[in-house]
């Protein structure tokens, strides 16, 4: 049984059943995630776009999904009896299954550590009592469940696999007279509806500055093409600009940097040496409490791997469109600094370790059956 909650866990999970199906063609999954993991013939018992949310408050609005979710779940657990749980990231809802295969013997295996080392950190208790084994993605988490003396493997992060997310000429795209830079405003609904009519005031701010400046506007796969498009039309955004669905390494390529919502596609820039700048918004009270409780100086993934500030960050308030347009506005016409900085991101990328993450975390479940 695989759960995973979110788009990019889906993809994940997709990966990690063909790898074990390959190694063990006589293996049953079922679970819940999204297309990716139905793609590998996992029976999917709930739909992932039915859970996923971000945001302590924003979670209300999902609580009878997530509630009905948990008890399918649970009642697989008990029914089936599954030989092995495998869980990905989407913590709060994760532990809470982990807790019951705990009861009924199951041996579960978390893949993508929930953030436990940024947020919340009681929570490593519960993992040491419910999880078997931890194949962490990031380099210093293996050392942080070490010290809680948790079984853990770092695997590699499973980006790395993905072929096409190559180091793109940046030099290339500096000559252009013209610079295209991308707008990706998130991956689910609800983080689009907050970024992306900020980061279309910025691009109008942007494009009264620079002259034939374009944007690329991504569209993750788990989102409607038609739903960005009617964020667009009601904000009347004149620009110019073009939309790219899936794909977002297209939207790399042709970019000389990205306004990115904070996420997984932050470090997916970083592996394409593409220069980005971070910005995310919440609703006042989730953005409090996670003032109060996060416990790490940066939220981007590209700033927490690399220990510093490499790429800014302009969180809640931060995230202005004037702030927005004056910090790319700066970036663009500094060619020498953002040469340096594709060069500090590419450095990032070797320390995510080697590709074969996929490989890795499926030798640990098959040993685990």
């Amino acid at each position: 049984m695989i759960i995973a909650g979110e788009a990019s866990g889906d993809h994940h999970g997709a990966k990690l059943v063909n790898a074990m199906q390959k190694k063990n063609n006589a293996l049953f999954f079922c679970g819940i995630g999204g297309q990716a993991l139905k793609n590998e013939g996992v029976r999917i018992l709930v739909d992932a776009s039915e859970l996923a949310v971000v945001g302590i408050t924003e979670v209300l609005s999902k609580i009878t999904s997530i509630l009905k979710g948990l008890s399918v779940a649970k009642k697989a657990l008990k029914t089936m009896h599954p030989d092995l749980l495998v869980l990905i990231d989407f913590p709060d809802f994760n532990l809470n299954v982990a807790a019951t295969a705990k009861k009924l013997k199951i041996p579960v295996l978390y893949y993508i550590s929930p953030q436990v080392w940024a947020w919340r950190p009681g929570r490593v208790k519960k993992i040491g009592k419910v999880v078997n084994h931890m194949a962490v993605i990031l380099p210093f988490e293996a050392d942080f469940f070490k010290r809680h003396q948790i079984p853990v493997t770092f695997v590699g992060h499973p980006l790395l696999d993905k072929d096409h997310l190559t180091p793109i000429n940046a030099l290339e795209r500096q000559a252009e007279s013209n610079p295209t830079v991308g707008l990706l405003p998130g991956s689910r609904d609800r983080e689009i509806a907050r970024h992306l009519p900020v980061m279309l005031d910025a691009a109008r701010i942007l494009a009264e500055r620079i002259k034939n400046i374009k944007f690329v506007i991504s569209v993750a796969p788990a989102v409607g093409k038609q739903y960005v498009e009617a964020i667009i039309a009601k904000h009347k955004a004149l620009i110019n600009f073009e939309m790219i669905e899936g794909r977002v390494d297209e939207v790399f390529e042709k970019c000389r940097l990205v306004v990115a919502a904070s996420g997984t596609v932050t470090l997916e820039s970083a592996i394409s040496g593409t220069p980005m700048v971070i910005i995310y918004k919440l609703s006042p009270i989730s953005y409090w409490l996670g003032r109060v409780l996060i416990r790490v100086k940066h939220i981007g993934l590209v700033n927490l791997i690399a220990g510093k500030r490499v790429v800014p960050e302009l969180l809640q308030g931060e995230a202005s469109p004037s702030k927005i347009a004056d910090t790319v506005f700066e970036m663009l016409n500094d060619v020498p600094g953002l040469e340096r900085l594709r060069n500090e991101l590419l450095s990032t990328r070797d320390m995510l370790g080697e590709p074969g993450a996929s490989e890795r975390v499926a030798d640990i479940a098959l040993n685990m059956l």
